[in-house]
């Protein structure tokens, strides 16, 4: 494992040097996207007002924002949301965007994965299950679609300064940190059945003793 300090926007070099468990701190631009965006650009065909040359980062959340007046907004709270929820836009949007990092929870799916090997862009997680930490590493730079979308869905542009840890979970290869640990604990059940006389094919007893879902038999 290896902690990286990187700067944004990314090169194809950035990442392709990212391996499933380093960890990075980010500093420079990135945009918050939802599922609102990701329809109206990549289904319906509206403009993306995002400039690739300088946002190749894309950041899965819907923050609390406070409007400070005269178009200033700060930052109030945030939590990365499940990028999996996206598996039928994450594709095409590395490609149309030109993504190198996509940050947000959960994992992505194999035609995401497929991409990301592809066009080299990786997957990162929070490291801790508090990142509202680290609020005070983000300025919003400018936001767009919020009288059209709300400011939960709206496109907030931020830059970020030292922001982490994050986790790779999804590298350019196409290795998940999240099936890797799965295996992991597979293998570690499997040894603690042994060392303590547990058979492997142990059926765990029924809660309360409640019937089988299939089982319709009438009972007194």
């Amino acid at each position: 494992m290896t902690a990286y300090k990187l700067n944004l926007p990314l090169t194809e070099a950035d990442v392709t040097k990212l391996k499933i468990g380093d960890m990075v701190y980010l500093t420079g631009p990135v945009f918050t996207c939802r599922s609102m965006l990701q329809k109206k650009v990549l289904e319906e065909g509206e403009k993306m007002t995002v400039d690739p040359q300088k946002y190749n980062v894309l950041f899965h959340t819907g923050p609390i924002m406070k409007d400070c007046g005269n178009g200033q907004w700060q930052m109030m709270s945030f939590m990365p949301t499940s990028t999996i929820r996206f598996e039928k836009w994450t594709p095409l949007a590395i490609e149309k965007w030109g993504l190198r990092m996509i940050l947000g929870k959960t994992s992505v799916g194999p035609a995401s994965t497929e991409v990301m090997k592809k066009l080299k862009c990786v997957h990162i997680v929070p490291q801790s299950v508090s990142p509202n930490d680290w609020v005070d590493c983000i300025r919003v730079e400018g936001v767009d679609r919020i009288e059209e979308m709300g400011k939960t869905e709206a496109t907030w542009k931020l830059y970020c300064t030292n922001l982490g840890p994050f986790v790779v979970d999804v590298d350019c290869e196409g290795h998940h940190l999240f099936d890797l640990n799965l295996d992991n604990i597979k293998r570690n059940v499997k040894k603690a059945y042994a060392k303590l006389g547990i058979p492997e094919d142990l059926q765990y007893t029924k809660l309360y003793g409640l019937p089988d879902a299939e089982d319709t038999t009438e009972r007194s």
